[in-house]
């Protein structure tokens, strides 16, 4: 189950999948308010909101622990997926997860003001004047360290679905209320913040980090590391935010390795789910 990150959708996964369908069945759902899922109804863009529809997308098609996999805000929802329901989660797979971090850099400093009210309309109002080739061209350069990998099939992909979103009237919403939920989170105490979730996973977690990540700072890898208890850290010098679409031989072969050495073991998940269970019942 790979999970995509904030203004994504399914398809940041598609090479993956692609590399990695010899080797298990993936499924990639688009978030409420993303790629071609409609915006919830209740209008809850939050990582816990957006956890609890993975969930129920890996109860009701899978059913059975998964594999899971996020990059960026999908890293911080399957952080949480994994922390709560480790009954779900065989392994876990993060590539450029967005958890705490409290120093922004000169490549990041505008999201805290996108998550501004009124500030983010504003300057997203500002962003759709300008063409949507434009629009696109500027988010590769912010994802990837080097904009010329993206194969020109892949370019006329995204600018499509960025035609096709800009005329959304719920585009702006999913972007700005999952950003501003995201951060919100950040700043949390005691056991509700991210990375107290993090310190929960029993799943074996792999780590994977883009040196030239100009979002997420790969400094936080070493935090990462120290903190998911069975973790594996991989660092990819040459590569960006989205690791899965810049190098997507290099991630899916990561993967791969990963899930032979860890995730084919026949690992009983009846205790977790049994506890699971008990929780569950003692709340009703």
């Amino acid at each position: 189950m790979l999970v995509h990150g904030l203004g994504g959708s399914a398809t940041n996964w598609t090479d993956v999948m692609g590399l990695l369908r010899d080797r298990v069945d993936a499924h990639a759902p688009d978030l409420p308010g993303f790629g071609w899922s409609p915006p919830p109804p209740d209008a809850n863009y939050s990582p816990e909101s957006h956890a609890r529809t993975v969930v129920d997308v890996i109860e009701s098609t899978v059913g059975e622990p998964v594999h899971l996999m996020g990059n960026s805000l999908g890293g911080a929802v399957a952080t949480l997926i994994a922390a709560r329901r480790p009954d779900l989660v065989r392994t876990l797979t993060l590539v450029s997860p967005a958890l705490p971090v409290y120093r922004p850099r000169a490549t990041n400093a505008h999201l805290p003001a996108l998550a501004f009210p009124f500030i983010g309309q504003r300057l997203l109002r500002r962003l759709g004047r300008f063409p949507v080739e434009a629009r696109v061209r500027a988010t590769i350069a912010l994802c990837f360290a080097d904009p010329s990998r993206v194969p020109p099939q892949r370019f006329e992909e995204a600018l499509t679905e960025a035609s096709r979103r800009a005329r959304l009237d719920y585009d702006a919403d999913a972007m700005l209320e999952s950003l501003r939920a995201l951060l919100t989170s950040y700043f949390r105490r005691g056991p509700a913040t991210l990375w107290h979730a993090a310190a929960q996973v029993q799943a074996p977690t792999l780590l994977i980090y883009g040196l030239r990540d100009k979002l997420v700072d790969p400094r936080t890898s070493a935090k990462a590391a120290r903190t998911f208890r069975r973790s594996q850290l991989l660092v990819l010098p040459g590569s960006g935010h989205v690791a899965q679409m810049e190098h997507p031989e290099l991630v899916a072969a990561a993967v791969r390795k990963f899930i032979d050495r860890v995730g084919s073991r026949d690992i009983d998940l009846r205790p977790v789910r049994e506890q699971h269970l008990a929780r569950k019942a003692e709340m009703l």
